[in-house]
């Protein structure tokens, strides 16, 4: 038989049963720090959980007080949720014992009490005389090649007191005697951040100080100033496409291959080393000249097919394709590692889902990908910027199925021209089809876009260029900058 027992205490109902307490009376579930706690910090705010909502006019000084001992502490009493809080306003005792306690005061929402006051207590750890030191610095002392939009960090020994220490964190202009940085700085963790208002000027020096003013929550100063300097990297000077400018795909010594209807070559010229019977399934938009056209696979190149012998092409093609391959080599030299040292890889070499700021980027692994969603360029309102992606084997762009193509989006005047991918080996560009690629692709073993049999259209917006193998388009459009 269930044995039920009512008490009234405070206003309130509980009900006890054999199989324990199902009560309607608000009861406290979890206190920090716990009951009997020991070692608590000296900046500790002291909580208390409910099991239900409380009326938060019945949670004030009055029901939740904390002492030490016979003298009360002065503070400030919040509710959130279903907790309260309790913020000392100065720091705590060391070495002292406190009580907290929650009087019957606390009601729940229909007014219902805690049966009886509650209380506990916790005992302060030894006093902190130890000063705070920086353990490390982004950028590190001395760093090179530091991005532009860098913001700069400092990581110390133990938790700081917020407000001195982002008022003792300065930078200045080395290079330009000493002129300081504004910028908005944070604190969270145990790291200090500086946000600069603008962007960095490059090959420029920068020293970076956080003075004796900054201290740890126990009141603690640094001993001494920590300075620490940076030098940010040299402008990224655009590799030269004197001949090769023109062109919008080229085929090294191996051609070029169209297979489809709808691939054009806008505002550009394709053309190979080799001979005219290794471009197929294009025509001479100015020339009208047919270069092994099928009714299945026709493309319409508007700037030109330059090629050797035999004709259509002849000795005049063929000096402009080779001046070209000798254009686009010392163009592919010049973005690779060995001339534009300093690359960094944000996404362990997957682009997609990134958002990019201009610089150099070199995959630690040696192949960069756009599979995990689109690449976004950011010039951040700067029309020179450049990015140079250095790849020492492939760049895959795209996954497979109906829905895997992925772009590459550039916004705040970002450029196409001024996006440069230095291949190693071979570039596949959006094997599903579709998608929308950008930037000028120089690439050592081929370039790929699409796959035979698929209808929608593939897009670069800058140039496919291949030192000692094919370009392969299927149903692809090249928009030359």
């Amino acid at each position: 038989m269930l044995l039920l027992l009512v008490v009234f205490a405070a206003g309130c109902k509980k009900v006890t049963e054999e199989a324990g307490l199902n009560g309607i009376c608000p009861t406290i579930i979890s206190v920090s720090p716990a009951d009997a706690e020991q070692s608590v910090s000296l900046n500790k705010k002291v909580d208390a959980t409910f099991n239900e909502a409380m009326n938060p006019s019945s949670i004030n000084a009055l029901t939740f007080t904390l002492s030490d001992g016979t003298t009360a502490v002065t503070g400030l009493v919040t509710y959130t949720g279903t907790t309260a809080s309790f913020l000392p306003t100065n720091n705590l005792t060391p070495n002292t014992t406190y009580t907290g306690t929650i009087t019957t005061g606390a009601k729940d929402l229909a007014g219902n009490a805690i049966v009886s006051d509650y209380v506990w207590t916790f005992k302060t750890g030894a006093p902190d005389l130890t000063a705070p030191t920086v353990n490390s610095t982004d950028p590190a002392n001395n760093a090179i090649n530091v991005a532009f939009n860098k913001n700069v960090s400092a990581t110390f020994s133990e938790v700081m007191d917020s407000l001195s220490t982002t008022t003792s964190f300065t930078i200045v202009n080395t290079t330009a005697g000493g002129a300081a940085i504004t910028g908005a700085v944070s604190y969270s963790g145990t790291t200090v951040v500086f946000d600069p208002s603008v962007n960095l000027d490059s090959n420029t020096t920068y020293t970076a100080t956080i003075t004796t003013g900054a201290k740890d929550i126990a009141g603690n100063a640094m001993a001494n100033n920590y300075t620490w300097s940076f030098t940010t990297m040299a402008p990224i000077i655009l590799p030269v496409f004197t001949n090769a400018l023109t062109f919008g795909a080229f085929g090294g010594n191996a051609g070029i291959t169209n297979q489809g209807l709808n691939t054009v070559i806008n505002n550009g010229g394709i053309g190979t080393t080799a001979a005219s019977t290794l471009i197929t399934g294009f025509h001479d938009g100015m020339t009208n000249a047919i270069y092994t056209e099928t009714p299945l696979n026709k493309g319409n190149v508007t700037g030109g097919i330059f090629t050797a012998p035999p004709a259509p092409g002849n000795g005049a093609s063929s000096t402009i394709a080779t001046n070209a391959l000798l254009d686009a080599t010392n163009a592919y030299n010049s973005t690779s590692p060995a001339s534009k040292p300093g690359g960094t890889d944000p996404g362990a070499g997957e682009l997609g889902g990134l958002t990019l700021p201009p610089g150099i980027y070199k995959s630690a692994s040696g192949t960069f990908k756009i599979t995990n969603g689109d690449l976004t360029l950011d010039a951040m309102g700067n029309p020179n910027a450049v990015w140079i992606f250095q790849t020492a084997a492939g760049l895959t762009v795209g996954v497979a199925g109906p829905n895997g193509a992925r772009s590459v989006n550039m916004i705040n005047g970002a450029l196409p021209k001024n996006v440069f991918w230095h291949v190693g080996s071979a570039a596949v560009i959006n094997a599903a089809g579709g998608g929308v690629m950008v930037g000028n692709i120089i690439s050592s073993a081929g370039v790929t876009f699409s796959t035979a049999g698929n209808a929608v259209q593939t897009v670069l917006n800058g140039r496919a260029i291949s030192l000692v193998a094919s370009v392969t388009m299927v149903n692809t459009t090249i928009n030359v900058p």
